[in-house]
């Protein structure tokens, strides 16, 4: 069996998943077969595997960084967020159900023999296990039946490293508080502490970690610096969101809803010299972009409502009006829409009127399309032309069917690589466009082919602008994590707590 050793925070959005992700790359740099694991997980960013199953996309990010293919046993338990105390439960990959919070609080305790299944069968697949804690292993009211903190620690056997956020301030009250909030045994776990985030001079705070070692009685294993690298974001936490990006040559705007979802679609386009992607929540926000995308959602038509009474989907009418690029993905291709309608309450319910940009219908249905895809654009005319026969891949996760009318033509011609049919997908007049597939930015081409649209409006050489391989980049930038971390952590005493165990 493998060894463990498992990445806790003081609070959410500490930066675990990123330390896990480089420690994933350092332990396979070593020659170690690595695999990240994090027993349940709430995001709305989510993936789809080559064998049609969803898990969380931070445990993709990490099993990138690991060098191996993401599976579902790196993430059991998805859950989805519906509304602000429920969430859709995705258990090994498929849908169980919809919960309220305090429902699966008293379910989940059933769950964890899937949780221990999925562990055991990673752990006798690899040399070393990097699981991923959730939140803070010292939220009180929630430590009965534990499955995603010390309560997995303990059923894996792994060491624990403690990681606190000093960006956000109060790091040794939050290092020193989860401790003292800890039960004896499970403080007897933690064997090294993590200061992250850090920027400025260290010397000024070495004793501070002297007096922090002394108090808690638990070495610091490092102290991280704030990482300028571009990896995906797990959740709403993201900085890329607050992010104020001044406007590049060629500037995109993505509509931030309030249930935003895999908005790791577009990571792709912020790696481009002379691209600004802006995430704007506010019409006042927009400014004059070249382009405007309407992401994924969790909920479609409670975020449609959203925008028709904040006035943002006014201000997207004046601009399509004006000729700008419209690119609508899964529910914010629904949205472009004339109507939409949920007669089993999987949304919202009733009868909802669209954007009007597309002449599509969507019905919402019980099952969930949860697959893998790769096609091609279809062939277009007009300024839309650059992207006739453009392939593309990526995957599907929605409850909708859309169905087009009059004019309308689809976008795309995708082929399922779970059930190996061929469909039609999306839509596109004029200046409008929309999809149902994620990831599909990915592509260097299809990215090159945007740009070339938006420079020819412009008037912008985009020659510079195109050439990057997405995937080659991302390595780049695990290399650089493992590098830094490398560095600033003490990876001797890190390989000590791992051999020893708890």
């Amino acid at each position: 069996m493998a060894k463990a050793i498992m990445v806790q925070g003081t609070m959410s959005n500490a930066g675990k998943s990123l330390l896990a992700a480089g420690l994933c790359r350092i332990f396979k740099q070593d020659g170690y077969r690595v695999a990240p694991f994090k027993s349940q997980n709430m995001a709305l960013n989510s993936y789809i595997t080559e064998e049609g199953l969803e898990m969380g996309r931070a445990q993709v990010m990490q099993a990138e960084a690991a060098g191996i293919a993401p599976s579902v046993l790196m993430n059991p338990i998805l859950l989805k967020p519906t509304n602000d105390v429920g969430s859709q439960v995705i258990v090994n990959g498929e849908v169980l159900g919809t919960m309220s919070a305090r429902d699966y609080f008293q379910y989940k305790k059933k769950l964890v023999p899937e949780v221990m299944k999925a562990y055991e069968t990673l752990a006798t697949r690899n040399d070393i296990i990097v699981i991923e804690g959730a939140g803070s292993p010292a939220e009180i009211n929630l430590k009965e039946e534990d499955i995603v903190n010390m309560g997995m620690a303990k059923r894996a056997g792994a060491p624990v490293l403690l990681v606190g956020d000093i960006d956000r301030g109060g790091v040794f009250a939050q290092l020193i508080g989860t401790v003292e909030l800890l039960e004896e045994d499970e403080r007897a776990m933690v064997k090294g502490l993590i200061i992250n985030k850090f920027r400025g001079d260290k010397t000024i705070l070495d004793p501070g970690v002297e007096m922090l070692e002394q108090r808690s009685g638990i070495p610091v294993v490092g102290v991280a610096p704030y990482l300028q690298i571009q990896v995906e974001d797990e959740d709403s936490l993201t900085e890329r969101f607050s992010r104020k990006d001044t406007v590049g040559l060629i500037d995109i705007a993505v509509i931030r809803v309030p249930r935003i979802s895999n908005f790791t679609d577009f990571n792709p386009l912020e790696t481009i010299p002379g691209v600004s992607l802006r995430y704007v929540k506010y019409p006042g926000e927009l400014k004059n972009p070249d382009m405007i995308i309407l992401p994924g959602t969790k909920n479609t038509m409670e975020d449609l409502q959203w925008m028709r009474e904040s006035g943002m989907e006014a201000a997207v009418l004046k601009e399509a009006s004006r000729g700008k690029l419209i690119f609508g993905i899964c529910g914010g291709y629904q949205m472009l829409g004339e109507q939409l309608s949920d007669p089993f309450q999987v949304e919202a319910g009733g009868t909802l009127r669209g954007m009007g940009l597309l002449p599509m219908d969507t019905v919402f249905a019980r099952s969930k399309t949860r697959t893998r895809v790769h096609g091609r654009f279809r062939s277009f005319s007009g300024e839309l032309e650059p992207l006739s026969g453009v392939e593309l891949e990526g995957y599907e996760i929605h409850m909708g069917e859309s169905v087009l009318k009059g004019e309308a033509q689809p976008a795309t011609e995708i082929s399922d690589q779970v059930s190996g049919s061929r469909k039609p997908d999306g839509a596109y007049r004029n200046n409008v466009c929309g999809t149902y597939v994620h990831g599909i930015f990915d592509r260097e081409s299809v990215v090159e082919a945007v740009l070339t649209i938006l420079g020819k409006k412009k008037g912008v050489d985009i020659s510079e602008m195109t050439g990057m391989d997405f995937a080659a980049f991302k390595e780049t930038q695990y290399d650089i994590l493992a590098a830094e971390l490398r560095r600033h952590l003490d990876m001797k005493k890190i390989y000590e707590i791992l051999e020893q165990g708890i």
